[in-house]
C-alpha cells in the first residue's frame, strides 16, 4: 500500500514537472530578443536596472543600487509598469513614451533599514536607429524606516527620488 502511494506521488510530480517545463518553453519561444533591456539609473546614487517586457504594454523592472539618502546605503526596487501613452513627435529619431507603475522598495544603511511602497512615472524616448531607451523618472517611496539606535520613523527621503535612466534594449 505504501509503495502504491509513493508511486502515485512520484507520477503526479512528474506530470507537474512536465507541464511546467512545457509552459516555460512556450514562454521562451514566444519572447522576442527586444523584450529585455538593461542599464543604469543615476540620481544621488547609481542603480543597475533590468526590464522585462511582456504582453505588449506591460513590463517588470528591477533596480539594485546604492543611494545617498541618510548616508550611503543599498536598496532594491521591484516595479510593475504599464506603458500609458506613446507619441510620434520625432518619427526619424524615435518614439516618446510615458510609463507608470507601482511596486516595493527595501534597503538600508548603517543603523537602519526601510521598506515601502514605490510608485513610478517615467517619460522618455526609445531611439529608432540605436537600441537605447533614455528616460527621466520619478519614483516616490512611502514606507517605514526602522532605526536600531532610535525610534522608528516614517521614511520621507523617498519623496525626492528623481533620476535619469538609460537602458540598452536587446
Amino acid at each position: 500500500m505504501l509503495m502504491k502511494k509513493i508511486f502515485l506521488v512520484m507520477a503526479a510530480m512528474l506530470c507537474v514537472a512536465t507541464v511546467s517545463a512545457q509552459t516555460l518553453q512556450k514562454a521562451v519561444d514566444t519572447a522576442k530578443s527586444s523584450d529585455w533591456s538593461v542599464g543604469l539609473r543615476v540620481n544621488g546614487g547609481v542603480q543597475a536596472v533590468a526590464e522585462c517586457f511582456y504582453a505588449g504594454d506591460k513590463y517588470v523592472e528591477g533596480r539594485l543600487g546604492m543611494g545617498i539618502f541618510g548616508g550611503l546605503g543599498a536598496d532594491f526596487t521591484f516595479l510593475h509598469n504599464w506603458n500609458c501613452c506613446n507619441w510620434d513627435w520625432t518619427p526619424k529619431a524615435g518614439s516618446w513614451f510615458l510609463d507608470a507603475g507601482v511596486g516595493a522598495n527595501v534597503g538600508g544603511n548603517g543603523g537602519h533599514c526601510y521598506v515601502g511602497v514605490a510608485g513610478d512615472v517615467k517619460f522618455g524616448i526609445k531611439f529608432n536607429k540605436v537600441p537605447i531607451r533614455l528616460a527621466v523618472d520619478y519614483t516616490p517611496v512611502i514606507g517605514w524606516s526602522f532605526n536600531y539606535n532610535a525610534n522608528d520613523t516614517f521614511h520621507t527621503p523617498g519623496f525626492y527620488n528623481f533620476a535619469l535612466s538609460a537602458t540598452y534594449c536587446f
